[in-house]
């Protein structure tokens, strides 16, 4: 099967957390769920984990997240995830929870929780401790891990479980069983698709699990074309277009982002050719320039211009 480069797997997962928190926790781990006062809801701590790990070489980061939630004795506490979903072994995984969690209390004070969620295949891989002890001396972390694999023979009752997670986890088991079985994942692929309409969902939370499922079950293609056209006509039916508006759109931006693309570059080699560096200097200033007749324009104008200033006139008109 194609494999997909890590920063696809590591988008989706992080937006599924941002989306299905309540529901990630009360599927993988209850006790954490239940000690939560989810009245108060919760708060993403994306620039604060950014600055934790920014200098932190501590291998290889897919789909951390870092949530501040409310405890139901009032308290506050900071949860940090781990989801290993590019499904390797790695040897520093433990010691990188470790890292994680004590920057986190060296520059915020704050208590961190930390879970992780394994998605490899490796029965005998399940990291949940890293330390070390000399002289009288101890120091290490003990985490909850929970392992995809451990789900196998119990797909009936996951299919049956409305929560989104039972779907995913699902998802990753048949991807990794159906691996040189194309035919079968299509099936499984179609299967879990469509059950996400019975799961009670809204819109938004059907695309965005279905980008998930759609990105852990990679087809050939020749495959991805029929599994398409399938919910095509299955939406249709139903008259919720969800999944197929989600790709309308992608391709209409993806078209919009190309075309645009071909204007900067074009304008980009005029204005060099012209003006040397001037020119390069020019395009820096107007790299957020997002109106397609200003740039065509521009890339028109370009042989007609003496100075530089002719043409930054034009954006100001």
């Amino acid at each position: 099967m194609p494999s997909r480069p890590t920063d696809d797997w590591d988008s989706p997962w992080k937006e599924a957390l941002d989306l299905f928190l309540r529901q990630f926790l009360a599927f993988f781990f209850p006790a954490i769920h239940d000690g939560i006062d989810w009245s108060k809801g919760y708060v993403s701590l994306d620039k604060e984990f950014q600055q934790i790990v920014r200098n932190a070489r501590a291998g290889r980061r897919l789909a951390d997240k870092l949530f501040k939630v409310w405890l139901k004795t009032g308290k506050e506490a900071w949860l940090l995830i781990h989801i290993e979903i590019q499904g390797q072994w790695e040897k520093n995984f433990a010691r990188r929870m470790f890292t994680y969690c004590s920057r986190i209390f060296d520059r915020y004070q704050r208590r961190c929780v930390s879970v992780a969620v394994l998605c490899d295949d490796n029965p005998k891989w399940k990291p949940d401790y890293f330390g070390y002890n000399m002289w009288g001396f101890e120091l290490g972390i003990r985490f909850p891990v929970v392992k995809i694999i451990d789900y196998r023979g119990r797909e009936d009752t996951l299919e049956k479980d409305r929560n989104p997670f039972a779907a995913l986890v699902l998802a990753q088991l048949k991807a990794i069983e159906t691996k040189h079985l194309p035919a079968e994942r299509q099936t499984w692929k179609i299967r879990l698709v469509k059950g996400l309409y019975d799961r009670g969902l809204e819109k938004r939370e059907i695309q965005q699990l279905f980008r998930l499922i759609d990105w852990i079950m990679t087809l050939p293609d020749e495959w991805e074309q029929g599994f398409r056209e399938e919910i095509d006509r299955f939406e249709e039916e139903l008259k919720m277009p969800y999944v197929t508006s989600v790709e309308r759109l992608a391709k209409q931006e993806g078209l919009q982002e190309g075309r645009q693309k071909g204007i900067y570059d074009g304008l980009a080699v005029a204005l060099e050719a012209k003006f040397s560096t001037a020119g390069k200097k020019f395009m820096k200033e107007i790299r957020d320039l997002k109106n397609e007749e200003q740039l065509l324009e521009l890339t028109r104008m370009v042989h007609k211009a003496s100075t530089i200033d002719e043409l930054r006139a034009m954006i100001r008109r």
